[in-house]
């Protein structure tokens, strides 16, 4: 905690504004009011008052509240508060200065040392096999951008999503840097998460966190990876790589954004070779700041399409995220069933996986067993049948799940087209008993019991 004005290493204007600001938004205050809302010590926000008051008679102990003092300001104190707020509205927890922010950035720098055994924990509640687990692996210990690419749907999100797991410690983010008078704001509570409670006698304008792990998708703009300024409060915003510093900060389909993927990449050229990114103030003061973010690209398009050898020689670690194969797959099943509350009949995997195979695109697919589950719940409930994924239910889950018109549908193997030859005779001899049963009046004429 800093206990003199030193310590915070800060211009002292922009503390006097602080508080000058905190005391005009509040009317009055107490003293330990607003050494709680600036995030500074009693004793620090004290002497610092007293300065104000006796040497800048800008403010004023107007009474006693116990053993605190109730503080207001002069007039020219609410002159010149008035003047500062309206260049920047902020009156929360003071900043830090850049200076604090790089070295404390570097002092949190992180290549994790990682074994098979550390990966395949990270990974505990995802199903991926050991090609992908020993590549993944190599790929965190290095240095550079990571590069996922693979089929629509085999869990690259979830793979990128989990690699701060790799790192599993806690850092300090700062709720707001100061540069040239300017407030930054870094902490953002939608994507970082602190740590609760938090430590005692740690400096509250820092707050301790889980190393963040950032993801934008196609919505990804320019205008996200520099300062954003807000001319209503006066205040800048921190671009994403600065938010997702000492974490990760994933790029999901990637080659999907409005702006190509050359120039994304060569908007990171500098950072990611230098570990340094340059960003301007809205007034035109440029600054370096670290730049420690692992950027991990995310991609279900042909990597050919998005760029050639040299763009590519910038991503140096390359991983592969394929399809899943048949254990997996029954595996997922199993577990999602469960999930949802759904008995499994014996042969309702390899019924599943061969409507994949006949009227998908062939490849199994993480995330197949849950929505089907999904759906044969949906249907289970609809229709008031028992809570069981029978080869019927598994049916009516292929005619909501897979398009009516599949062009290039692969063709089947040796023993999935035996397997159709036998379903197409079943259900003509099924059709049959239908007809026959329908002459008889025992079902509505044309009408097929499910």
């Amino acid at each position: 905690m800093p206990r003199t004005l030193d310590d915070l290493g800060l211009p002292e204007t922009v503390i006097v504004d602080l508080i000058l600001r905190r005391i005009l938004f509040d009317g009055r205050t107490l003293l330990s009011r607003m050494a709680e809302a600036i995030g500074l010590t009693a004793q620090l926000t004290e002497s610092v008052v007293r300065y104000l008051r006796e040497d800048k008679k800008y403010l004023d102990f107007e009474s006693m509240v116990g053993r605190d003092w109730l503080v207001g300001l002069t007039a020219v104190g609410k002159k010149l508060a008035s003047d500062s707020a309206e260049r920047i509205s902020y009156s929360g927890i003071a900043p830090v200065s850049l200076g604090d922010y790089r070295r404390v950035v570097a002092a949190q720098t992180r290549r994790p040392v990682v074994s098979r055994t550390s990966v395949r924990d990270a990974f505990h509640d995802l199903v991926v096999d050991d090609r992908l687990i020993d590549e993944v692996g190599p790929a965190m210990m290095g240095e550079g951008a990571i590069f996922l690419y693979g089929p629509p749907g085999t869990g690259k999100s979830s793979v990128a999503e989990r690699l701060t797991r790799l790192l599993g410690d806690t850092i300090l983010i700062p709720r707001a840097v100061v540069v040239d008078g300017a407030f930054i704001m870094v902490f953002d509570p939608t994507v970082h998460h602190p740590v609760d409670p938090q430590p005692e006698n740690v400096d509250r304008r820092w707050v301790v966190c889980q190393r963040p792990s950032i993801v934008v998708g196609g919505e990804l703009t320019r205008a996200q990876l520099d300062l954003v300024y807000d001319k209503q409060s006066g205040l800048h915003l921190a671009p994403l790589q600065m938010k997702a510093n000492n974490g990760i900060l994933v790029i999901d389909d990637f080659g999907r954004q409005l702006m190509s993927p050359s120039e994304l990449l060569n908007r990171w050229i500098v950072p990611l070779d230098r570990g340094i990114d340059y960003l301007t103030l809205s007034w035109g003061t440029r600054f370096d700041t670290p730049f420690d973010a692992r950027v991990v690209f995310s991609t279900n398009l042909d990597p050919a399409t998005l760029g050639d050898e040299a763009f590519f020689r910038r991503l140096p670690n390359k991983v592969y995220v394929g399809s899943i194969d048949n254990e997996q797959f029954d595996w997922i099943l199993v577990v999602c069933a469960r999930k949802h509350g759904l008995e499994l009949d014996p042969d309702s995997a390899s019924h599943l996986r061969m409507l994949i195979r006949t009227r998908g695109d062939g490849d199994l697919r993480p995330y197949v067993p849950n929505v089907a589950c999904q759906l044969a719940k949906a249907i289970c409930m609809y229709e008031g049948y028992e809570m069981r994924l029978t080869r019927g239910i598994i049916d009516r889950v292929a005619s909501l799940y897979f398009t009516k018109l599949v062009h290039n549908t692969p063709k089947p193997t040796d023993d999935e087209a035996l397997y159709l030859e036998l379903e197409s005779y079943n259900a003509e001899m099924h059709q049959a008993e239908v007809a026959d049963a329908a002459d008889a009046g025992d079902i509505p004429n044309g009408m097929t019991p499910f």
